[in-house]
């Protein structure tokens, strides 16, 4: 306050009033900001401008001006105004969209502007409050059937107060501290929600893989069983087949068609859930890039370590932990609310108070006191208030310990998958191989006629069968390797790229 009453003075004297208004707002930043006043806060034109007067009690956590960044990402998230959908969407372009465009997950955010609000209210408790108000009065007073003409008097009123509490004995440290703990909260709970909605959007992803490996597969049985139609109708011309092996041909091809088309049906509606899940309007046609073979890689890490990663760093686990930390300082509030309080105040006053007539007279009134406000009495509200919020410190510490077993079971049945899924996987490409070897030897052995129709129908059941059981293990190997990455709570989009090259 000594920098800011020297910087005041100074020799120019026609604009005194902007000076001071100026200075003013600068001091007012510097003591909001805990810094010391310097040639650069005088400049009130770039700290108008600035979000130094938007957020001068630095509420707001980091994450507000930084952007939110997913586990092992090194960059935070970015949206633009106008995404495009490119010709070959890759998975993490999806989850880019979708990140951008899913109302939760704004919902989550601005919950997190909401609750960094409420924290500057808690620590705006801290400073003095000062008010003033300026009135300009008409005061005419006159006497029905008498001979004085009355008077008239005009004037202004002037009020200023300036209120400032002391001492508490710890209610605003526990308001702040509940108003912290919630905000913590808030920004679990949007972590929580983005692993959400990116399990969702991988999951979708994944679905539409799966069905166009499936249609892809449907397609191939159309062109097998087409082969041996023609194949059967070569026979039949030569007089090597009969006519019943060329209208199983034809039934088998029939068949074929058909589940090409239910599978290109599928395709269809698994796109159409994915464009849903990526926010980009009905109707938006997708190409999703094709993805490599999949590796038959054992999990990065052990169950016990996927456990521990999920009870440390969990964001749902972590929104729970907030929730009773602001339970208790909640707690401590209505204790402090019982505890006595020590307030300051001083009052200005010119030409009389508000709410009373003008004087005839300019009068200056100022006044300075200290209030020691004593709660002796309410009723016992006070008794059940704590005890209410004593209960739910209870309710809340029940609610940590359910949403710590929920995630642990989450993680222990996406772990048991994985590992059955990558069983599987090793089993289905076993099959896969030894049913297109079992048809390519019926395919040669029908073709010379050492073969009957059934035989070469058989292996090309057994080999779209293992198609669609090789398509089944590949999908769930990749859902369920990255479950249990977004059940430890510790999916990224970098995590996201390496499982998905898997």
């Amino acid at each position: 306050m000594k920098a800011c009453v020297n910087a005041e003075a100074g020799p120019d004297s026609s604009g005194k009033r902007r000076s001071l208004r100026r200075i003013l707002t600068a001091c007012v930043v510097a003591i909001c900001s805990g810094g010391a006043l310097n040639a650069s806060a005088l400049d009130v034109d770039g700290i108008l401008h600035s979000d130094v007067l938007r957020d001068p009690l630095h509420a707001a956590p980091p994450v507000l001006r930084s952007g939110v960044t997913l586990p092992g990402d090194a960059e935070p998230l970015a949206c633009d105004v106008s995404p495009e959908i490119p010709a070959q969407l890759s998975l993490e372009v999806a989850i880019d969209l979708a990140m951008c465009s899913n109302p939760q997950v704004r919902a989550a955010w601005a919950a997190i502007k909401v609750q960094s609000g409420a924290v500057g209210e808690a620590k705006a408790a801290y400073l003095p409050t000062l008010t003033g108000s300026v009135s300009r009065l008409s005061d005419k007073t006159w006497f029905p059937g008498s001979a004085n003409a009355g008077t008239r008097t005009t004037g202004n009123t002037v009020y200023a107060a300036l209120t400032w509490r002391l001492l508490d004995f710890g209610g605003r440290e526990a308001n702040l501290s509940a108003a912290k703990s919630l905000l913590d909260a808030a920004s679990a709970t949007h972590d929580a929600t983005l692993q959400k909605t990116l399990t969702a959007v991988i999951q979708a992803y994944f679905e539409v893989q799966t069905a166009q490996a499936a249609s892809a597969a449907k397609q191939e049985a159309v062109s097998i069983a087409s082969g041996t139609l023609q194949t059967a109708r070569r026979r039949e011309a030569r007089g090597a087949g009969s006519n019943g092996d060329t209208l199983q041909a034809e039934t088998t091809l029939a068949r074929a068609a058909l589940d090409m088309s239910r599978a290109e049906g599928d395709l269809n509606k698994a796109k159409a859930v994915m464009v849903y899940a990526i926010g980009a309007p009905p109707g938006t046609k997708v190409s999703l890039v094709s993805l490599g073979p999949p590796k038959t890689e054992e999990l990065a890490s052990s169950l016990a370590d996927w456990l521990a990663q999920a009870e440390q760093s969990h964001p749902a686990i972590e929104a729970a932990r907030a929730q009773v930390d602001a339970a208790r300082a909640r707690a401590d509030v209505a204790r402090s609310e019982g505890r006595p309080s020590l307030d300051l105040s001083a009052s200005s006053y010119q030409n009389g108070r508000p709410g009373q007539g003008l004087s005839t007279t300019q009068t200056r009134e100022r006044l300075m006191g200290v209030t020691l406000n004593l709660p002796i009495f309410e009723g016992f509200a006070r008794t059940y208030k704590i005890r209410g919020a004593d209960a739910l410190v209870e309710q809340r510490a029940a609610e940590l310990l359910d949403v710590e077993h929920r995630v642990a079971m989450e993680v222990v049945q996406a772990y048991s998958d994985a590992s059955a899924a990558l069983k599987n996987l090793e089993a289905s490409d076993t099959l896969l191989r030894t049913a297109q070897s079992s048809l390519a030897s019926s395919q040669r052995k029908y073709e010379k006629g050492a073969a009957d129709v059934l035989e070469i129908l058989s292996t090309q059941k057994a080999l779209a069968e293992a198609q669609q059981e090789r398509i089944r293990c590949v999908s769930e190997w990749r859902s369920a390797s990255l479950r249990v990455i977004a059940a430890a709570g510790q999916l990224g989009v970098a995590k996201v790229r390496d499982a998905s090259q898997n």
